[in-house]
């Protein structure tokens, strides 16, 4: 069995070589298409490759996402409008579903910790929503590029941390509970933070609502979470399953049909009796498993849609936003890990912090830019950005992972 795991992994290694040398030279004849296909299915078959090797598993949904990415704009039409159906209608539920999954790995007991951590806990926020939407401006205004474009990456800067630092955190050998204490936090300061922030940085290049804002995260992100939370409660306490798991299915059809009719909060029933009847039929295995694969699939795909749909302006502008990208994420990182270090918190503690402040929600960022601020080419710098912090934030997980913390 492991030379038959082995020989796979040789085969999909010698497969990514493959593509990625036929890329070269489509590229040396100026066959930009054959390259970008070659490109696509060799960031797909890296994935497999990293997928059948544990020590270094986390960079295959980075191979994902830049094979979607990729993917997208060489071959647009498949995420634009398919038979009279725009795509971009699923980036909102999906981004609920995302935010339900992170709601669901959380308990009360995770904000709690906050209360025992609170110096780290402090440090880190206050170092994500200052560092990050200043850089954000700083580099948006310094490349000069277009106002649109420039909101979008004060507006990554602005959001709050992502679920994946949790897991870059672990791979670092970091502060788990710390971090996902950080996350839960800011993820819950959002509505009031990211706003401000947007008016005052962002302000003069595009028009900021901010009580709309406030509104959107709290649908977006907030309320998916606290269903998560309470699906988390249910799954994982000791009470008959067979007595409320048929009430909660009731209830959401309940509110499947009131948000058909009604029309009045549609999205947020939606949520709700989508959320209400996953709790009546998942178990905790189902949910452990599946849910992680649900929310990278649907990262993937939000990325080639939104990527498909501003294909025109990346190509235009695709390298220096790729660099702004990279800059604004490094910089984070060092700021989160030395400024950790110099407030005198351990190794561990700042490689979390780290983590925290230089790793954004992407996602969130991107469903904001097409939502309130009506733009797909503010959510270009989330997207770029979330393509980006992946990449790195593995690397640098992979290089910690084997030089443990010194405390």
């Amino acid at each position: 069995m492991l030379k038959l795991s082995k020989n796979i992994s040789s085969v999909y290694l010698l497969s990514g070589l493959l593509f990625l040398l036929l890329s070269v030279g489509a590229a040396i004849f100026g066959k930009y298409h054959l390259m970008g296909t070659s490109l696509t299915l060799m960031f797909a078959v890296g994935a497999f490759f990293f997928q059948t090797r544990p020590n270094i598993k986390t960079f295959s949904f980075t191979f994902w996402v830049f094979a979607f990415f990729i993917g997208s704009l060489v071959f647009p039409k498949v995420f634009l409008v398919v038979g009279g159906f725009d795509q971009r209608v699923l980036i909102v539920p999906l981004i609920q579903i995302i935010m339900f999954g992170m709601g669901a790995t959380l308990s009360l007991g995770d904000f709690a910790n906050a209360i025992k951590m609170p110096r780290a806990v402090l440090l880190g926020l206050v170092l994500q929503f200052s560092v990050m939407p200043i850089v954000g401006w700083t580099i948006a205004s310094t490349m000069g590029f277009p106002p649109e474009i420039a909101a979008g990456i004060i507006l990554i800067g602005s959001c709050s941390g992502g679920v994946a630092s949790n897991v870059m955190t672990y791979l670092a050998r970091g502060n788990v509970a710390l971090s996902v204490t950080m996350t839960a936090c800011s993820t819950m300061m959002a509505p009031f933070v990211t706003p401000f922030a947007m008016k005052i940085l962002a302000g003069r290049l595009i028009e900021i609502q901010v009580l709309q804002m406030m509104l959107s995260i709290v649908n977006l992100i907030i309320l998916p979470i606290a269903a998560g939370l309470v699906t988390h409660y249910l799954l994982n306490s000791h009470l008959d399953g067979k007595k409320w798991r048929p009430t909660t299915i009731i209830l959401g059809i309940i509110c499947f049909f009131l948000a058909r009719s009604v029309g009045v909060m549609e999205e947020q029933l939606f949520s709700i009796s989508a959320a209400l009847v996953l709790m009546g039929f998942l178990r905790q295995k189902w949910l452990e498993r599946g849910l992680p694969i649900v929310s990278m699939a649907g990262i993937c795909y939000i990325i080639a849609i939104i990527a498909a749909n501003s294909r025109t302006e990346i190509l235009a502008v695709g390298i220096s936003l790729f660099v702004a990208a990279l800059f604004h994420n490094l910089i984070g990182y060092i700021f989160g890990f030395w400024g950790a270090r110099l407030s005198g918190l351990s190794e561990g503690d700042s490689r979390t912090v780290a983590f925290e402040v230089g790793m954004q929600n992407g996602g969130m960022g991107a469903a904001l830019a097409i939502n309130v601020l009506n733009s797909n080419n503010a959510a270009l710098g989330p997207i770029i950005f979330g393509t980006w912090m992946n990449l790195t934030g593995s690397t640098l997980a992979s290089w910690w992972k084997g030089r443990p913390p010194k405390e």
